[in-house]
Order: structure tokens, then sequence, then C-alpha cells
């Protein structure tokens, strides 16, 4: 998978296939809400296993029944790149 940056239409078309997704700070991110904090470790335990298995890890933050998880990818400057977008996906799926 490409460690290169997306250019800006890159970047709007896989956001247009992400619902909820946006672009700040030369990342991606995305809240998620749960019905308790239960919910909501549960799905960071999956999102977390997930990460390893890509080598590709979110930037967390919780608070109770909140998750906000940012991507963007070290070894490309800290830009979003096809790794970030192929985790979202995943996260997406993962939140279902």
């Amino acid at each position: 998978m490409s460690v290169e940056p997306l250019n800006e239409t890159q970047l709007k078309e896989s956001l247009n296939q992400l619902k909820g997704w946006e672009f700040k700070n030369d990342s991606i991110s995305k809240s998620f809400t749960f019905s308790d904090f239960r919910q909501a470790m549960s799905f960071l335990v999956s999102v977390g296993f997930e990460a390893e298995d890509q080598m590709h890890h979110p930037e967390i933050k919780n608070v109770y029944n909140r998750v906000e998880l940012t991507l963007s990818t070290h070894d490309a400057g800290n830009k979003v790149t096809e790794k970030d977008i192929q985790l979202a996906q995943q996260i997406d799926n993962i939140a279902k």
C-alpha cells in the first residue's frame, strides 16, 4: 500500500466514499457515539486488533460513550494516505 500522501482530488474522492469522516489538520477523523462506556470500549478493542493487523494505528480519544479516531500516516509526513482510507473503511465496518 502506498505511503505517498493523497493529492486533493484523491482525498476528496476517498472522503466521498467514507460517511462522516472529515479532513482537518492533515488527517481524517470521525466521532462515534455508543450507548455506554462498555460498548465504546468493545469498539476500541476491535479497532485495536484491526489496527495492529494493518500495522497502522489511529490517534484515539475516549470519553465515556464517545470515541474520536484520527488517522494520518507518519511515514508520509503525517499526511493522509491510502493506508488511512483503508483503515477508516475497516473502522466503519466494525462500527456497524
